[in-house]
């Protein structure tokens, strides 16, 4: 498991032996809990299947499609809610910045700062994240190729030990539409360890009047796929019940469809982890 108190290490260690890290939690704070159930559920997942979990959910939705849309819990909640979870589950935790002033509020308790996709060319942003020296994930942006994602890490790096991550969402594919070209995994990793989101690469970006639609169904097929080409670890976005879920509810997995799924992730991931490359 990987030990929020000494955290760059532990996770340089699981990505070098190959485990199945997964990043995992509900898309926002809609209640403390809520977002205390699902963790508590994630974090039996991952003592039962022997995967190192982060635990994620976002304090403020800041780049909804409608001005009316659900924000979450705000900074000062999220990051009480944050640091209770991370003390009593003793499991690393991550959530998601958008303005420079809040980097450091969110580096005291957060183990992985996230940049959204939107941002991903936010100079700034990318260059304060780095300086706190935590780990950085930086979701590759739909309208970007994945060549490009060096620029981006290196506005991040302030020294070689840092561990920077990319995550594979999905690229825009005409309107309202993602597609994912699974080429772009290999690639990234040539640059760094790499994740794949498997709930926002089902998404429908703006696509239901006002909020971004999406299909959970194609979740496990790209997941199983992005294990088979081979990935560092996995973001899975998750709620009791998506339908009520008040952001993203159409990608999330059904929490108790969870194990199920990183069941399937794990054994495809083992066994591609055996592969030797044919180039």
């Amino acid at each position: 498991m990987l030990d929020p108190k000494n955290f760059t290490s532990s996770l340089s260690h699981s990505i070098s032996k190959g485990g199945v890290i997964l990043i995992a939690g509900p898309c926002s704070m809609e209640s403390e809990s809520l977002v205390e159930d699902v963790c508590g559920e994630l974090s039996q997942i991952s003592k039962d299947l022997d995967v190192d979990l982060v635990f994620k959910s976002s304090f403020d939705k800041a780049n909804r499609s409608s001005r009316n849309s659900y924000r979450s819990l705000g900074i000062e909640r999220g990051m009480e809610l944050l640091a209770h979870l991370r003390n009593s589950y003793d499991i690393p935790v991550s959530t998601d910045i958008h303005e420079t002033w809040q980097v450091p509020i969110v580096a005291e308790v957060a183990d992985i700062l996230q940049i959204p996709a939107f941002l991903c060319r936010q100079s700034d942003l990318l260059v304060a994240a780095g300086q706190t020296e935590k780990v950085v994930n930086i979701k590759k942006g739909q309208f970007l190729s994945p060549e490009e994602m060096p620029h981006a890490i290196a506005k991040v790096r302030v020294s070689e030990n840092q561990i920077i991550i990319s995550t594979e969402r999905g690229s825009s594919f005409g309107y309202n539409n993602l597609v994912v070209d699974f080429r772009s995994l290999p690639i990234m990793r040539n640059y760094g360890p790499v994740f794949f989101d498997v709930t926002h690469s089902t998404q429908r970006p703006g696509a239901l009047n006002g909020s971004s639609g999406g299909d959970r169904k194609w979740a496990p097929y790209l997941a199983r796929a992005a294990a088979a080409v081979g990935v560092d670890g996995y973001f899975i976005e998750t709620h009791p019940d998506p339908d009520k879920a008040l952001s993203d509810g159409p990608l999330m997995i059904r929490l108790s469809r969870m194990k199920e799924l990183v069941e399937q992730i794990k054994e495809i991931h083992e066994l591609r982890a055996s592969f030797t490359e044919i180039l």
